[in-house]
C-alpha cells in the first residue's frame, strides 16, 4: 500500500469517525445540561459535606464518544457524571449519599419527571430532544478515596485523585467500590498529548470556521472536540463492535469499551494516520490469540507484552494502568473463556472488514463494518478522493440511523 493510498484511506476513515462523533451543537448542549444539574446538586443542603466537584468521565472525558446502539437503533447519548463529595467516606454510608443525591434531583420538578429509576451506581436523566438526538446524564455519587486503599496504585499524582463510588448490590444491600476515572483520563490523555498538540491548532480553526453560529473566536473551541488518530481510531473500533455484535449469539459477550481504549492506547505511539494507527492496533491485537491455544503459557513473546496476559491456571489479565489491583479480564475465563473467543472473533473481523479491506483500496465492502448510511457516505467519499471501490455492496446488520452527524473540523 503506498504512501498516498494510505493517506486517502485514512481520510475516509476520518470520515467515517467525524459522522459517529457527537457535534459541536450536541456536544454544547451536554455540556450545558451537566452544568445545570451540577449547579442544582451543589446548591443542595448535605450535613458534613464542605464542597461537590463535578466532572465527566469515561468516553465524553477521553474524547472518544460514539452515539450507542441499542436494538439495532441508534441510541441517545450517553454522558457520565462524577459528583465527588468532599466528604470521608467514614462519614457517611453508600446508601446515604446515593439516596441524598437521588432525593436532591427530584426536588427540581423537571429533573424528577425526567428521572429514570435508580440505578447500581448513578442516578439517570432522559433527556428528549426536538431534533431526535437526546441524552442520557448518568450522575455518579462519589467520594474521595481512602489513603489505605491508594497504596498499590502506580503514580502518586494519579492516586490522589482515586475515588470511592457507590454500588447497589442485587439483594438491595450498599458497598462502596474504588474508581479513579480522572486519573485514566489523565493517564490516556499522557499518550494522547504529543500529537494532540500537533493537530490542535489545524482541527480547532476548522471547528470555528464550520461553526460560526456557535463560536465567536477560535479560543473558543472547545479542546474536547480535537481528535487525534488513537481517539478516532477507538471511536471506529467502538462502532466496528457494536455493529458487528448486533443480534449476534454471542452479544452479551461483546468486548467492553474500557478494554478496547485501554490496549488502543498502549499501542499507539504517535502514528499522524489512523489507518495507519487502526492496523497496528488490529494487527497486533489480532495475533494475541494464539493464547487461547493450548501451551499457550510457553509463548514468551505473547506473554511478554504486557497487554493480554493469561496465567498458566487459565486466568486472563488486562490490568486497568492506573490501578493494576483492578482486571478489566477478570470474567474472560468463565463458561470456557467465552469473552475471550469474543474478544478475538471481533479483532478477526475488524482485520477482515476494515484493515484487510482497505488495504487493497477496495473500500465497497466497508458498508459491511458500519452501517448502510454511513457505509454509503463512505462509498461516496471513497470515489471523490479517487479510491476504487466494487460495484457490489454488501449488506450489512440492520441498524436504524436517525439524524446521522456531518463531518465536522476537518
Amino acid at each position: 500500500m503506498t504512501i498516498e493510498l494510505e493517506s486517502k484511506v485514512s481520510s475516509l476513515l476520518e470520515g467515517i469517525a467525524s459522522r459517529l462523533d457527537i457535534s459541536p451543537t450536541k456536544y454544547k448542549q451536554a455540556v450545558d445540561r451537566y452544568t445545570a444539574v451540577s449547579s442544582w446538586i451543589a446548591e443542595g443542603d448535605f450535613e458534613g459535606v464542605e464542597d461537590i466537584h463535578f466532572y465527566p468521565q469515561g468516553s465524553f472525558r477521553l474524547g472518544t464518544v460514539v452515539r450507542p446502539i441499542r436494538n439495532g437503533q441508534d441510541a441517545d447519548y450517553d454522558i457520565d457524571l462524577v459528583s465527588e463529595f468532599q466528604i470521608s467516606k467514614n462519614n457517611t454510608t453508600p446508601q446515604e449519599l446515593k439516596e441524598a443525591v437521588g432525593a436532591r434531583i427530584a426536588e427540581n420538578e423537571t429533573y424528577k419527571r425526567m428521572l429514570d429509576k435508580e440505578g447500581r451506581r448513578c442516578w439517570t436523566l432522559l433527556y428528549a430532544e426536538q431534533d431526535g438526538i437526546g441524552f442520557h446524564l448518568d450522575v455518579l455519587p462519589a467520594t474521595p478515596e481512602e489513603s489505605s486503599l491508594r497504596n498499590g496504585l502506580i503514580d502518586s499524582r494519579i492516586a490522589e485523585k482515586a475515588i470511592a463510588i457507590t454500588h447497589k448490590n442485587k439483594d438491595q444491600t450498599y458497598e462502596w467500590y474504588s474508581s479513579n476515572p480522572s486519573g485514566y483520563g489523565d493517564w490516556f490523555d499522557n499518550i494522547n498529548k504529543p500529537v494532540f498538540d500537533v493537530v490542535k491548532s489545524a482541527q480547532q480553526r476548522s471547528l470555528f470556521e464550520n461553526n460560526r453560529e456557535i463560536y465567536a473566536s477560535i479560543d473558543e473551541v472547545p479542546e474536547a472536540l480535537i481528535k487525534t488518530p488513537l481517539q478516532r481510531a477507538i471511536q471506529i473500533l467502538k462502532r466496528h463492535r457494536d455493529v458487528r455484535f448486533t443480534n449476534h449469539s454471542i452479544a452479551a459477550d461483546k468486548p467492553i469499551s474500557m478494554i478496547i481504549t485501554t490496549l488502543a492506547a498502549k499501542l499507539y505511539s504517535g502514528e499522524q494516520n489512523v489507518f495507519i494507527t487502526l492496523r497496528k492496533i488490529v494487527t497486533q491485537l489480532d495475533a494475541l490469540s494464539d493464547l487461547l491455544k493450548p501451551g499457550f503459557s510457553l509463548n514468551k513473546s505473547l506473554q511478554g507484552q504486557e497487554l493480554i496476559t493469561r496465567n498458566p491456571d487459565g486466568i486472563w489479565l488486562i490490568p486497568n494502568p492506573v490501578n493494576p489491583n483492578e482486571n478489566f479480564a477478570d470474567r474472560w475465563h468463565e463458561n470456557n473463556h467465552q469473552k475471550a473467543e469474543a474478544f478475538f472473533q471481533w479483532t478477526k473481523w475488524v482485520k477482515e472488514d476494515i484493515i484487510d479491506i482497505l488495504g487493497t483500496g477496495d473500500v465497497g465492502k466497508i458498508v459491511k463494518s458500519f452501517e448502510s448510511t454511513f457505509g454509503q457516505a463512505s462509498i461516496a467519499t471513497a470515489r471523490a478522493l479517487g479510491l476504487p471501490t466494487s460495484a457490489a455492496v454488501v449488506s450489512a446488520p440492520m441498524v436504524h440511523i436517525s439524524n446521522p452527524n456531518k463531518p465536522w473540523g476537518m
